[in-house]
């Protein structure tokens, strides 16, 4: 979980500083990337802890 906020935090930034710099769009384009990336990774996560117990 703490993965997952720091990424937020990490793209949100990313983003901010993207949109308020003129000419660094380049660093939203990142940020975008690396939201999606810790939305993926969380889905992995949670669908791996709520499958099926194997026995």
């Amino acid at each position: 979980m703490a993965l997952f906020l720091f990424l937020v935090l990490i793209a949100v930034v990313l983003g901010i500083v993207g949109v308020a710099a003129h000419g660094l769009g380049y660093l939203l384009a990142i940020g975008i990337v690396v939201l999606v990336a810790a939305f993926a990774l969380s889905a992995v996560r949670w669908t791996r802890r709520s499958g099926r117990p194997t026995r």
